[in-house]
């Protein structure tokens, strides 16, 4: 009911793994593709079984791959007391959605490394595999992919996987900010300046001069049809502008967020928000609640005072009305998973690229021990960007 256009498929530690609707369509490219590699490489039509089940398993080893690469980061985000509210996978991989930026070069740089250093160690562990089930000779023979080459097709498919995550750990290497290369270009002109916003305005340039140079060879690929063919040329350029345009988001919002450093939610929030005793009845709620503020949903908070999540009025409004003086409202509230609430002492800037805020219009704000104390809207922050601009 909260939620957007995406899937959740399931959680990992609190953290949500999501499709974007046009994840299908990659999925559904790879697939086909990789039943005509392996119909090649078994010397077997792409329509036959064995193709195809290799083709349906490489398919969710690469995007298990990526899911792997972004916990990665996610995992050493939240060691650094960085959330995570989402691991999106999309039509060009995946992406950790982290409710602010680091606080230090040394946080930038040991996030931006995790995602690497779990596709290497995966890379390495094919690799292991692949050499323990057979020689140094016929595992490279199975690397190369030739047509009919007489491997078998698990050797193919170890193979296969170990070298596309060794070309993923290369192409997110590059210093094409905001790829992980770039993230760790940053930190390091952070550590050497002391200045987070100069060295994102330097990682950003450098991304989109690696953008542009991606959508010339990919447009360069397509018009001499190289070895890559005319998708490989189109996917490059596309991933290009994909780079551009993130890298150019990045420095208009390092501009935006330096005019309200130091300033952070508690300083902006509501500091009286309304919300609904979890031991209240329905029937209490809704007179005392939803139909004296005509508001569409109320924050839950235990008898501590502690954030329990939102009740909306369509799930209240759902119990009969004999019921409701003995329904809690506490069994009705939607449990928050981190998603709808942001600390007091977070940094407002952290903000500014928040996705449920942007949805939802609201965020709950709670203290270190996670009681609410405040509520903040898309339109304080506005309102704070604004007064920053006007006095700057």
């Amino acid at each position: 009911m909260l939620g957007g256009a995406s899937i959740t498929l399931f959680h990992v530690r609190g953290i949500r793994i999501m499709v974007d609707w046009s994840w299908f369509v990659v999925l559904f490219l790879v697939i086909f593709w990789l039943s005509q590699f392996y119909g090649d490489v078994l010397g077997e039509g792409s329509s036959s079984s064995t193709p195809f089940a290799l083709a349906v398993l490489s398919a969710v080893g690469f995007f298990g791959s990526i899911v792997l690469h972004e916990l990665g980061h996610a995992m050493v985000a939240l060691r650094n007391g960085i959330g995570i509210t989402s691991i999106q996978l999309w039509i060009f991989g995946g992406v950790a959605r982290m409710d602010r930026e680091s606080d230090s070069p040394a946080t930038e740089f040991k996030v931006a490394i995790a995602g690497p250093l779990v596709t290497l160690a995966i890379a390495v562990v094919l690799v292991l595999a692949g050499l323990a089930a057979t020689s140094p000779d016929e595992f490279g023979k199975a690397t190369m992919a030739e047509t009919d080459s007489g491997v078998s097709g698990v050797l193919a498919a170890v193979a296969w996987l170990a070298s596309i995550n060794f070309l993923i750990l290369i192409f997110n290497l590059l210093p094409a900010f905001p790829m992980d290369g770039g993230r760790i270009v940053r930190a390091i002109a952070w550590w050497r300046t002391g200045d987070r916003t100069a060295a994102t305005r330097f990682a950003a340039t450098l991304g989109r001069v690696f953008a542009y140079l991606f959508i010339g060879a990919g447009l360069y690929m397509v018009v001499t049809n190289s070895i890559f063919g005319v998708f490989g040329g189109l996917w490059l350029a596309l991933i290009g502008i994909v780079i551009n345009g993130s890298a150019r988001a990045a420095s208009v919002q390092t501009a935006i967020s330096g005019r309200i450093e130091g300033v952070f939610v508690g300083d902006v929030m509501d500091r009286e928000p309304v919300a609904i005793p979890g031991e209240l009845s329905v029937e209490q709620a809704l007179d005392e609640y939803f139909l004296r503020y005509r508001w569409p949903w109320f924050p839950v908070v235990d008898a501590a005072h502690r954030f329990l999540g939102l009740l909306v009025r369509e799930r209240a409004d759902e119990v009969p009305e004999v019921s409701r003086s003995t329904s809690l409202v506490s069994d009705l509230v939607e449990f928050d998973d981190g998603t709808f609430r942001v600390r007091d002492d977070a940094p407002l800037d952290s903000l500014l690229g928040n996705q449920a805020l942007r949805r939802f219009g609201a965020l709950m704000v709670v203290d270190a021990d996670g009681r609410l104390s405040g509520v903040i809207t898309a339109e304080q922050v506005g309102r704070a960007l604004r007064d920053a601009t006007v006095s700057s």
